[in-house]
């Protein structure tokens, strides 16, 4: 009997202690890794013996739900989960992508903000659904901004979580709004000064070393008071091809201008927090249908362009008037605001999703032109059988909502 295909979870320890941060999902892609036939361990770049070509792993056991370390040839895929830090650790990283190029990864590190933004704006179907950017380069940037919008955000090219946002907005009278969180998640209070003030109000503002960008603020605070916005899941099916798997809404806690679940958000499901803005239900389904086609379309349109990937997440945000609008976009995408949601299903199949499509193209990479079997697609609420490709963007257009080339400084702060 042929041996198993292995797959290699590629991450970073969190500290010197060696924390993983997502332990738990892990076990249960390796849970289902057994389940579909594919064998799955955890391992960092700390863990590769490059002498003798091995991998001491992290190997779970469902049966006694326990964790322990074996020698490991290299696997046959590599799911890389590895974010940016500042540490020695990012640096090892960087080392093992150069010189393990020649693995099969199922997805390749993403460009920052600035040039993901640069790159669909070049594409005239995603041009309605991008607020204005502009690379921080001086105040001078924040103030043209505001010139023509009444709300700007400021924040960083590479973070995440929300860490490091200042939000201004034009109040009437001729002064301004801050409020932020700062590197460490903390809401930074409002506070007002004058336009005289401003320059130096963002002079101050810590950036802890980061380059900025400055974007077009939406206003899209719910009766409460609280910000809001949509987190979008888009993934590699077990056929080879992207598919929405679940979106659900985020609400930040009072006082907060971000609404990341890291940063004190709480997760429910898009119709419910739709129905907040949309009271007729067919345009709550074309709402849906659109912000779909996007994520399908800027998920072909970034592989196309920067390599292989498997999944993105996507943070839309979707006005009064119904116009859906690409806030960023997320290479390594958590998957627990579909739990907290209470999205059973898409939280299951964003699980076995990596597992479906490393499979398949385990398939494809071994000369095979059907999906093993345990990957076929799954027609569960995600599935589109009746959709129609998309001539501007790539993307399929269904009938029916839903329920739900490598270079190394793309894996480099810029």
């Amino acid at each position: 009997m042929a041996p198993l295909p292995v797959l290699g979870i590629l991450t970073l320890y969190l500290n010197d202690r060696k924390v993983l941060e997502e332990r738990s999902v892990y076990e249960k892609m390796i849970v289902a890794g057994q389940k579909l036939g594919m064998n799955v361990y955890v391992f960092t770049p700390d863990d590769v013996d490059d002498a003798n070509e091995r991998i001491n792993a992290m190997i779970f056991k469902p049966e006694t739900k326990s964790w322990h370390r074996k020698w490991m040839k290299f696997p046959n895929l590599v799911y890389d989960r590895c974010r940016i830090q500042r540490s020695r650790r990012f640096e090892q990283l960087l080392a093992f992508r150069r010189k393990y190029g020649h693995l099969t990864f199922l997805n390749r590190p993403l460009r920052n903000k600035w040039t993901v933004y640069r790159t669909l704006g070049k594409v005239p179907a995603f041009r309605d659904h991008l607020p204005s950017t502009r690379l921080l380069q001086s105040n001078d940037d924040v103030i043209s901004l505001l010139r023509k919008h009444s709300l700007v955000y400021v924040k960083p090219i590479n973070g995440t979580g929300g860490r490091g946002i200042l939000r201004i907005e034009r109040l009437n009278g001729g002064s301004f709004s801050l409020q932020g969180r700062d590197h460490t998640r903390r809401i930074v209070a409002p506070r007002r000064v004058s336009r005289q003030q401003l320059p130096a109000a963002l002079r101050a503002w810590n950036t802890n070393g980061d380059r900025y960008i400055a974007q077009q603020g939406l206003h899209i605070k719910l009766p409460s008071g609280r910000v809001h916005d949509y987190r979008m899941l888009v993934q590699k099916n077990g056929s080879g091809e992207w598919e929405v798997t679940g979106c659900a809404g985020r609400v930040g806690p009072p006082r907060s201008i971000t609404s990341n679940l890291h940063g004190g958000g709480e997760a429910v499901s898009m119709n419910a927090l739709l129905r907040q803005w949309v009271d007729n239900e067919d345009r709550l389904h074309q709402i849906r249908n659109t912000a779909e086609s996007l994520g399908i379309g800027v998920a072909r349109h970034l592989e196309s362009t920067y390599g292989a990937l498997c999944e993105l997440a996507l943070d839309l945000a979707i006005d009064r008037r119904g116009r859906v609008w690409l806030l960023e976009v997320n290479p390594k995408p958590a998957r627990e605001v579909f739990i907290q949601a209470g999205e059973k299903e898409a939280y299951r199949t964003a699980i076995r999703r990596p597992i479906e499509y490393a499979l398949w193209l385990y398939g494809q990479r071994r000369g095979r032109s059907k999906p093993p079997a345990g990957a076929q697609r799954t027609n569960g609420p995600s599935a589109r059988p009746d959709s129609r490709p998309d001539s501007r963007t790539g993307a399929h257009r269904s009938n029916v909502s839903s329920q739900t080339g490598f270079d190394l400084r793309d894996a480099e702060p810029s």
